[in-house]
C-alpha cells in the first residue's frame, strides 16, 4: 500500500515541518530562506514528473525576490493558476488562449505574499475551475499523492497536491462549489472555505448575481489555517461587518451542539466509507462532550437544479467573453468538453435563470435556519469517496461527466450559495488507504467555532500522514 504512495519528505531544510514551525525556525536564524527554498525546489522537481501539480514554475525568480516580512516570512508556497500574481501568467487550467504575464497581483496574493510567503510559481486547476477533479483533455492529469491511480480533487488539485506531498506547506486555494474542501478531502489536508466577504472577492466576482467564490488555503495543520486568518485580518478589514476570525490558537472550551446530515437534498444516497467516516466522526464529538443530533438541510428541494444552471451561466460567460476577459486569441472551439457542454446547456435553459438566480440569494436565509438549534452541521464533504482518474476526465464527454459530478459534489455547493463558512478535516479513510474528508458547516462569519473545534479533534485524534508506513 505505503509504495504507492508520491511524497518528497527528506532530511531536509523543511523537514517534516508544517508552515508554522518553519517561519518559527527561519525567524530565529536556525534556518536561511535560501535553504528553504533550494529544499522546496528540490523536492518539487521530485514529485512534478509524476504528480503534475505545477503549471508554471518561478524558482528563480523567489530565490531572486527581497526577504518578505510577516508571521510566514521565507515559508515557501504556490498560487492556484486562475489568481493573478505579477509577473506570471494566469492560463485558468485552458488550452483556449495563451495567458500573458500578469501586470499586478490579486487582492488575495498580494494578501498572502504580504504574510511573507515565497511564491515559487502556480499551480494547476481543471480548465476555469469547473470540474471536480484536476483532469484534462488530451493532456496529463494532475494526480493523487496518496495514490497516484487517484483524482487529487478540484479545482485546487494542484495546491493540494503539491501540500499533501511535502513539496511546500501550505497553498492558495479557493473555492466556487467546494475547490477547497474537495481537494482538501481528496488529499487529507485541512482546508477552510470563509464566509463570504471575510477575504477579498476574485476580480469581477462582484458583478455576478450571486457571489460563490471565495479565497483561502490548503494546509496540512489547523494550525497553518488558523494562522493564516489571524494574518490577514492584521490588514485587511472583512466587508459586510464581520467579526475577525483570526487569533485561535486552540480548542474552545464550549460544548457545542452538532447538527448531523448523511445524506444530500440530491437524493444521492452517500456511500457506505463515506457514510462510516461521518458517523466515527460524530461518535469521537460525543465522547468529547459535544450533543449530536440529526437535522436537514434547508435547502429547496430546486437547489441542485439552481446551482447547475448558474455553473452553466458561469461558463457561458467566460465562453461568449473570453477575447476580453482573457486575451485576443481566445478560441472557444478549444474549450474542454465540460465547459463546452456547460456553455451549450445555458442556452438551452437561460429562460429560467431569474427564478433560479432568485432562489440562490435566498439560499443565505436558508442556510441560517440551520443553526437556529445546532452551532455546527457535521456532513460528509462528498457523496462518495475519491475517483479514480478518468472517472471524472472531461474525455468522458459532457453527458457522463455532468453526471457523475452531480452524484458526486452533492453538499458543498450549498455554502458558496448561501455565503456560509465549510471546513474539511481528514477524519477518515478508506480501505485502500485514500483518505476521506468529513465536513463541518457554522453560521455565517463563525469560522471561530469551526477553528476551536478543528484544534480539538486534531489534538484527540491526529491526522494520518503521508510519510508514515502503515499495515
Amino acid at each position: 500500500m505505503d509504495s504507492t504512495r508520491v511524497h518528497a519528505y527528506a532530511d531536509d531544510a523543511l523537514g517534516e515541518h508544517d508552515a508554522t514551525a518553519l517561519a518559527g525556525l527561519l525567524a530565529a536564524g536556525a534556518l536561511s530562506r535560501r535553504e528553504v527554498l533550494e529544499a522546496a525546489i528540490a523536492r518539487i522537481e521530485k514529485v512534478q514528473p509524476e504528480l503534475n501539480a505545477v503549471r508554471h514554475a518561478d524558482f528563480e525568480g523567489a530565490l531572486a525576490a527581497p526577504a518578505g516580512s510577516g508571521p510566514f516570512a521565507g515559508v515557501p508556497t504556490f498560487i492556484k493558476d486562475n489568481t493573478d500574481v505579477a509577473g506570471l501568467p494566469s492560463q485558468h487550467g485552458s488550452t483556449a488562449f495563451t495567458a500573458r504575464p500578469a501586470a499586478a497581483h490579486a487582492p488575495i496574493s498580494r494578501l498572502l505574499l504580504g504574510l511573507g510567503l515565497a511564491n515559487l510559481g502556480k499551480s494547476t486547476l481543471p480548465e476555469f475551475g469547473f470540474n471536480a477533479s484536476t483532469e484534462y483533455a488530451g493532456l496529463p492529469p494532475t494526480r493523487n499523492p496518496w495514490n497516484p491511480a487517484y483524482s487529487s480533487g478540484a479545482s485546487s488539485g494542484g495546491s493540494a497536491a503539491l501540500v499533501a506531498s511535502g513539496a511546500v506547506p501550505l497553498a492558495h486555494a479557493n473555492d466556487g462549489g467546494g475547490s477547497i474542501r474537495i481537494p482538501a478531502a481528496a488529499c487529507g489536508l485541512v482546508g477552510l472555505k470563509p464566509t463570504r466577504g471575510r477575504f477579498p472577492a476574485p476580480a469581477g466576482h462582484g458583478l455576478l448575481p450571486v457571489g460563490i467564490v471565495s479565497e483561502g488555503v490548503l494546509t496540512r495543520s489547523v494550525r497553518d489555517t488558523a494562522r493564516v486568518f489571524t494574518g490577514i485580518e492584521r490588514t485587511h478589514r472583512p466587508s459586510g461587518g464581520l467579526m475577525p476570525a483570526g487569533g485561535v490558537e486552540g480548542p474552545g472550551r464550549r460544548r457545542l451542539r452538532i447538527g448531523l446530515v448523511l445524506d444530500s437534498i440530491t437524493g444521492q444516497r452517500t456511500d457506505d466509507e463515506t457514510r462510516t467516516a461521518v458517523e466515527e466522526a460524530a461518535r469521537l464529538l460525543e465522547g468529547m462532550g459535544h450533543q449530536v443530533s440529526p437535522v436537514e438541510i434547508t435547502a429547496a428541494p430546486t437547489f441542485p437544479a439552481d446551482f447547475a444552471l448558474y455553473w452553466e451561466l458561469l461558463a457561458h460567460l467566460l465562453s461568449s467573453n473570453g477575447k476580453r476577459m482573457f486575451a485576443r486569441d481566445f478560441d472557444r472551439r478549444a474549450l474542454d468538453p465540460l465547459t463546452a457542454g456547460l456553455a451549450r446547456q445555458f442556452r438551452t435553459h437561460r429562460r429560467r435563470l431569474p427564478g433560479a438566480v432568485l432562489r440562490l440569494r435566498r439560499t443565505k436565509a436558508d442556510y441560517a435556519r440551520m443553526f437556529t438549534g445546532a452551532d455546527v452541521v457535521l456532513s460528509p464533504v462528498l457523496a462518495h469517496t475519491t475517483p479514480p482518474l478518468g472517472h471524472l476526465s472531461p474525455e468522458a464527454g459532457y453527458e457522463r461527466l455532468f453526471a457523475h459530478l452531480t452524484d458526486y459534489v452533492a453538499f458543498t455547493p450549498f455554502n458558496n450559495t448561501a455565503g456560509g463558512p465549510g471546513l474539511s478535516l481528514p477524519m477518515g479513510r478508506t480501505a485502500d488507504g485514500l483518505p476521506i474528508g468529513v465536513h463541518f458547516s457554522a453560521a455565517h462569519g463563525d469560522e471561530r467555532t469551526l477553528l476551536q473545534l478543528a484544534f480539538e479533534i486534531e489534538e484527540a485524534v491526529p491526522w494520518r500522514r503521508i510519510q508514515d508506513r502503515e499495515s
